[in-house]
């Protein structure tokens, strides 16, 4: 494979399978995974709880090895962590004796970058996720929403190739997790790195995403990869329209099949199918 014609960020991952556990303990966390990331490409993996969505992202981010198969960044096998594949997770992971500031620029700071230029960068980052005027203050200090910020500040600080976040917004009330994913959407409107983003909450993958990775139970494997067309950018309205409805339920049965039993399907309007008729969301 010649690397130097892939473009930054793109994701190969072919017959994927990662064992979580010990010797009699190990069980099988994700199986045969199959699928590519497009560089700048905005991806949600959807899936019951326990599938293996977060042991996926984690051997994205070089935390886990694969049992078999290969996984692949810009054409370079995946292993070991990296600051060009940052991570955020559901709980902040910030710094309570570092100023807010201090918390982005830590990963400039361990490259060697002089303080003045990591400061500005810094309050450049957290100026993008609409901290300014907060760059002094400590992480107890600010609510949630704004702490898992600074969080995004502190990863994005290093110009990663891929963003990945374990239900970063899990832990937030409705309203802020709903400006959370608005400012998310913002961000990577500018900045256009590949983003792979966990969740168990259908609206929220429905949202923001380009394409949906649908997982089913352990071991986890994809059992539906959906490419979302609603138009860019994303309004609140998007999620009361019918088409919207329609892939939600589309989701919901995917979320709870079993196997043996035939897979959900949608028509080439995007419409569930049910005894060979179009099926409308009630």
């Amino acid at each position: 494979m010649n690397i130097a014609k892939i473009p930054a960020g793109r994701i190969d991952i072919h017959d994927l399978s990662i064992t979580l556990g010990e010797q009699k303990d190990a069980f099988e966390a994700v199986q045969a995974l199959e699928c590519q990331i497009e560089p700048g490409e905005f991806v949600c993996i959807l899936g019951p709880s326990g599938c293996g969505k977060s042991t996926l992202l984690g051997a994205l981010a070089g935390h886990l090895q694969p049992r078999q198969g290969r996984l692949e960044v810009d054409g370079v096998p995946v292993q070991g962590p990296s600051p060009q594949r940052g991570m955020v997770f559901q709980q902040h992971t910030l710094f309570p004796w570092r100023s807010v500031r201090d918390n982005v620029a830590f990963g400039l700071k361990m490259s060697g970058v002089g303080k003045s230029e990591r400061q500005a960068a810094a309050d450049e980052m957290l100026s993008l996720v609409g901290l300014n005027g907060f760059a002094d203050r400590w992480p107890n200090q600010l609510s949630g929403g704004m702490q898992q910020r600074v969080e995004i500040a502190r990863v994005l600080i290093n110009r990663p190739r891929l963003l990945l976040m374990d239900e970063p917004f899990g832990a937030l009330d409705a309203l802020t997790r709903l400006k959370m994913q608005e400012l998310l959407l913002d961000i990577w409107t500018r900045i256009r790195t590949t983003v792979v983003f966990v969740t168990h909450d259908i609206d929220e993958a429905l949202f923001l995403a380009d394409r949906l990775l649908v997982m089913s139970s352990r071991p986890g494997r994809i059992i539906e990869n959906l490419r979302l067309d609603f138009p860019r950018p994303r309004l609140t309205e998007l999620v009361t329209s019918p088409e919207f409805s329609s892939l939600k339920r589309h989701c919901l049965e995917l979320l709870r099949h079993e196997d043996g039993r035939q897979l959900p399907r949608l028509n080439p309007l995007g419409l569930p199918i049910e005894n060979n008729r179009p099926r409308f969301a009630i």
